[in-house]
């Protein structure tokens, strides 16, 4: 095992460790994700594309993986430390509220804080690349170099602003997905390597189990958070920006309730694999770069 001297810093392993699964778990199971999209589409499975070209738009995944992944464990496990710190401190003002409340958070509330911040810093990269992914998938454009190009050359119609929220269009509905996701799903995850840990009394748990807990946890996190996925999907694709209220409104009106499970097979499946690809190969970069496997 690394000594605390010359091994990595904690910072170092998430980031080195995130990017590596971000990658891993993007291109391993892209191809589920574009026909998630295509089913979520308003026009349609086969208009958009149907089971061809499967990795179009793959080239911004592969851009956005590594840093949106690295920024959102560098950010979870930062605020998850810091909030340990703060309930573990016998001499801080929270654990003397605690004192005098009766009242203090657990584990899992530190875990669904830290996972919610991690996801919002994570959007400020994710959301300009996933514009351009599915715009590609859809088969709007043939590639992501070509919907991107698309989006900047609006420009001169729309300004530098312009430009900019087209490439963040849908970033409040995207956070409105993600923060519920990953705080079901990290809490979940959490939990069950902590059980692990105390029924086996080993320091870490395996990247096989790892892998088994997450693509439980996010199994159950994708199927409740598919409405908000479909929406988020159709405020992406659509050819004008339009408040997420009234998109809702709309697709209830125009196909009705069962609009909103569109892609749930395909998403719960992609999620699924993708938490046993992303969180086992996180927990096996992490142990392996801490020294501590």
């Amino acid at each position: 095992m690394a000594s605390p001297s010359s091994g990595p810093t904690p910072f170092t392993s998430a980031l080195v460790a995130g990017a590596f699964a971000g990658t891993t778990v993007d291109l391993s199971l892209y191809p589920i994700d574009t026909l998630k999209t295509r089913l979520q589409s308003s026009a349609g499975f086969y208009p958009s594309g149907g089971f061809r070209g499967v990795y179009a738009g793959v080239g911004s995944a592969v851009v956005g993986s590594a840093p949106g992944a690295a920024f959102f464990f560098v950010t979870y496990e930062a605020v998850k430390l810091r909030l340990r710190l703060l309930r573990e401190n016998e001499n801080g003002r929270w654990s003397r509220w605690e004192r005098d409340t009766g009242k203090g958070w657990t584990e899992p509330v530190e875990h669904m804080v830290a996972a919610s911040t991690g996801e919002v810093a994570a959007c400020a990269v994710r959301v300009p690349t996933e514009v351009v992914k599915q715009r590609a998938q859809a088969a709007q454009h043939p590639s992501s170099m070509a919907a991107l190009r698309f989006i900047l050359a609006q420009r001169a119609d729309i300004g530098i602003v312009g430009v900019w929220r087209e490439m963040y269009r849908g970033w409040g509905i995207t956070i409105m997905r993600e923060v519920p996701f990953t705080a079901i799903q990290f809490p979940l995850w959490e939990g069950m390597k902590a059980w692990r840990r105390k029924n086996t009394g080993r320091p870490q748990v395996s990247a096989i189990e790892s892998g088994a807990f997450g693509s439980i946890a996010g199994a159950v996190a994708a199927g409740l958070t598919t409405p908000l996925d479909v929406l988020k999907t159709r405020m992406m694709l659509a050819k004008e920006r339009q408040a997420a209220v009234s998109l809702f409104v709309q697709i209830w009106r125009e196909s009705g309730p069962k609009a909103f499970v569109a892609g749930l097979g395909p998403r719960v499946m992609w999620i699924s694999a993708g938490g046993a690809i992303f969180l086992g190969t996180y927990e096996w970069s992490y142990n392996s770069i801490s020294g501590t496997i």
